[in-house]
């Protein structure tokens, strides 16, 4: 999945409030003023209160900043978002910069070749962005930490969230927040560290076997916690949250109001361990300046989170097999219904959530659907409106981008699905996105290799062809958390080595501007892989287990064009289907079922 977008925000409003941010700037005597995308949870999807980029600007993507100046302001956004944010914004007052090819300290020194005083909030960024930066300007700049401008000058700012927290019961969780603790803290103790400071929203989440409601279809409850070495845990949060969930928490695990956490963090006696990739610079500066030491290391709850137990990851194929009995009505009321009834991009998203729904387990889809045809397909991050939706045509595609948050897991699958006969260039480039994804599915490395190792795989089939796409071949997934985890990934920039137990998507696309759009997407976790009988038996190695089962249009694929592995690779896949799925579906859905997993 890659998050799609909607004009919420009235993009003929930005030229207004740029000119009252430049209006505060010049009091401030500041020549440039950041505005991130971002919240003080450093989260990918923000609560309505944070959205400061989208006020400003009217770019609704989930990731970008904006650099304000006197007279020009730039818009910083990646490769996924370039036609976005050309439709969203007001191009004779913003910018667009290509990032991270352009990176911010070059550009202002360029724009600035004299220096200047940039201001920022110094909870919207993290201490390894601002070293960055400072590092990239030089002599001449000066970052200062202010007020956030944008909140002084937005009205009717809705309220911070303030949502209910619910237990996560040790059914879905596989262990007791209490071991968790207990394990966390004898990391800190051995690291010689007193406490760390967690910032993160799904880490407070996953540590305490707490779920909430205060991001839309993401199950977090926002706030800040310290973890002491003695696995107690302050937990602050907004106050007017439902105190019950103490009767969970036990007595080890304080809440205090949000405000409190300066205090907080005041109070503590250092080494404390701060994540400078994750955490407010503030944290960090409220720490040195009451005289309590830093120790700069990653979120103690990061690796562990992703590494599901042996619980999480059988709840995750439950939860995919009652998702994809789910996908497979929708899909038979889309083949029955194509052909005779024409139907809108809307109607497709609105049927797919219906059958989701219908089996009553669905707490919240995991991201809204994207459901792109045509032309709107070749967007990768669309969302559907109103005033988008268009109708499906004869002989072209469609992407359906969705997931579902249940109890026992989280899903997110993609399927390109023919309107009618399609041309044979569609039929060529899908197979080639099919071959990028069983490649993956067939993987098997040694131990110790990241997502980087293995991106490729799933792009030389396009690069053979001249093509490529534009965003990773797979994120990670939470647990009934975020549908975009990290730090797994299957990407060019992951670093991070894949160990037994981590989810991801496995999500190779090609996009053609103004024509068409393909993507394919499964989930797959990581776990060891069976010893050969032969090759080197003492060599530790890994592989996937797919998690999605859900048929792939067999009518977009060019058998001639596979090899025999790779045909039996999806004969193989379709058969499972078949047979995990049969008894899941009603009489019509199991018809259909059985002549879309056909072998070729």
């Amino acid at each position: 999945m890659f998050q799609s977008f909607e004009v919420t925000a009235d993009p003929t409003q930005g030229p207004t409030r740029l000119s009252a941010l430049r209006g505060l700037m010049a009091q401030d005597r500041l020549d440039g003023f950041l505005v991130p995308r971002a919240d003080a949870h450093q989260g990918e999807y923000v609560a309505d209160c944070d959205k400061r980029l989208e006020w400003l600007t009217g770019f609704t993507g989930s990731a970008g900043f904006c650099i304000a100046l006197a007279d020009v302001a730039g818009i910083f956004v990646d490769g996924r978002y370039r036609n976005q944010v050309r439709s969203q914004v007001s191009l004779d007052h913003f910018t667009p910069v290509d990032w991270p090819e352009v990176q911010p300290g070059p550009w202002l020194v360029e724009q600035l070749p004299n220096g200047g005083r940039i201001g920022f909030d110094p909870w919207l960024h993290t201490a390894a962005e601002m070293d960055r930066l400072h590092t990239a300007l030089g002599e001449g700049f000066e970052l200062v930490a202010c007020e956030n401008l944008v909140d002084q000058l937005w009205e009717e700012r809705p309220a911070a969230p303030q949502g209910h927290i619910h237990p996560h019961g040790l059914e879905y969780a596989g262990k007791s927040h209490e071991d968790k603790r207990t394990d966390l803290a004898a990391a800190l103790r051995e690291a010689g560290q007193k406490a760390a400071v967690l910032t993160l929203s799904d880490s407070i989440a996953w540590l305490l076997n707490i779920r909430g409601d205060d991001i839309p279809h993401i199950p977090v409850v926002q706030g800040f916690a310290i973890l002491h070495d003695s696995a107690r845990v302050d937990f602050f949060t907004h106050p007017a949250r439902d105190s019950s969930i103490g009767t969970h928490l036990g007595p080890d695990v304080r809440l205090y109001p949000d405000t409190a956490f300066e205090e907080g963090l005041a109070d503590l006696e250092g080494p404390v361990r701060v994540d400078k990739g994750t955490a407010p610079v503030a944290v960090s500066r409220i720490l040195e300046r009451d005289g309590v030491a830093v120790a700069w290391g990653q979120d103690p709850c990061i690796l562990p989170k992703a590494a599901k137990n042996a619980v999480e990851v059988e709840g995750a194929r439950r939860a995919h097999l009652r998702d994809g009995a789910a996908m497979v009505e929708f899909l038979t009321w889309f083949d029955a219904t194509v052909p005779s009834t024409r139907i809108t991009e809307i109607d497709v998203a609105t049927q797919l959530e219906t059958q989701r729904r219908a089996g009553n387990a669905l707490r919240d889809i995991s991201f809204e659907t994207i459901a792109g045809s045509g032309p709107n397909g070749a967007v990768m991050h669309y969302r559907v409106t109103e005033d988008t939706s268009r109708f499906l045509e004869n002989g072209e595609l469609i992407v359906v981008d969705s997931g579902g948050q249940y109890h026992d897991g989280t899903t997110d699958i993609t399927r390109t699905l023919p309107i009618g006969a399609v041309g044979d260039e569609e039929k060529t480039c899908f197979t080639r996105v099919l071959q990028g994804m069983i490649a993956i599915s067939r993987a098997r490395w040694p131990k110790g290799l990241a997502g980087r190792d293995l991106d490729a795989l799933a792009r030389f089939p396009l690069w053979v062809a001249h093509q490529d796409f534009n965003h990773g071949t797979g994120h990670g997934v939470g647990s009934y958390l975020s549908v975009h985890e990290g730090p797994q990934r299957i990407s060019k920039v992951s670093e991070v080595a894949l160990v037994p137990g981590m989810i991801l998507s496995n999500e190779p696309g090609y996009y053609r501007d103004g024509a068409f759009g393909i993507r394919l997407e499964n989930l797959i976790v990581v776990e060891r892989a069976e010893a050969p009988t032969t090759g080197d038996a003492e060599r530790e190695m890994l592989r996937f287990e797919t998690l999605t089962w859900v048929p792939i249009n067999r009518r977009l694929v060019v058998v001639e064009m596979l090899s025999k592995d790779e045909r039996d690779w999806l004969n193989n896949y379709h058969a499972e289907v078949l047979a995990k799925l049969s008894d899941q579906v009603s009489p019509a859905a199991k018809s259909w079922l059985t002549a879309a997993c056909a072998p070729l």
